[in-house]
């Protein structure tokens, strides 16, 4: 059975939703993001607005990405690494290969890799400022 490729909002929403229930899951991302998220239902919204503003740049996203992780591994004492990145993206991919084929697909893996690599070298500036 062929898959589709991501289309609308509800496809993004069932990309973030199906994700983030692995990374809940995952035995070293898991506790950074179940002791920081109190809201799951909120945050997941707010993750599926930024995914479907960067995939179709026809909504607005509002919120510093940059300024809420650099937060995060400060508050975990700046024990985020390459390892946590590496580990959340091989996450990303294997759940859009699960559900989806297309350009927006192969799109949302250029942009989660451009996006992992871009916030990890600002949170480790951040650690030196």
């Amino acid at each position: 059975m062929a898959k589709s490729d991501i289309k609308n909002r509800d496809d993004v929403f069932n990309l973030v939703t199906s994700f983030y229930e692995k990374v809940r899951k995952d035995i070293v991302l898991g506790p950074f993001f179940i002791d920081t998220i109190k809201d799951w239902d909120a945050h997941l919204q707010h993750l599926t607005t930024f995914w479907e503003s960067s995939l179709f740049l026809k909504t607005k996203y509002y919120g510093d990405p940059l300024k809420a992780h650099v937060k995060v591994d400060a508050i975990h004492n700046n024990s985020i690494t390459e390892l946590h990145f590496g580990l959340w993206l091989n996450l990303w991919f294997q759940t859009i290969d699960e559900l989806f084929e297309g350009d927006y697909a192969e799109n949302a893996k250029r942009r989660a890799r451009k996006m992992g690599s871009f916030l990890y070298l600002k949170i480790f500036e951040a650690r030196n400022s």
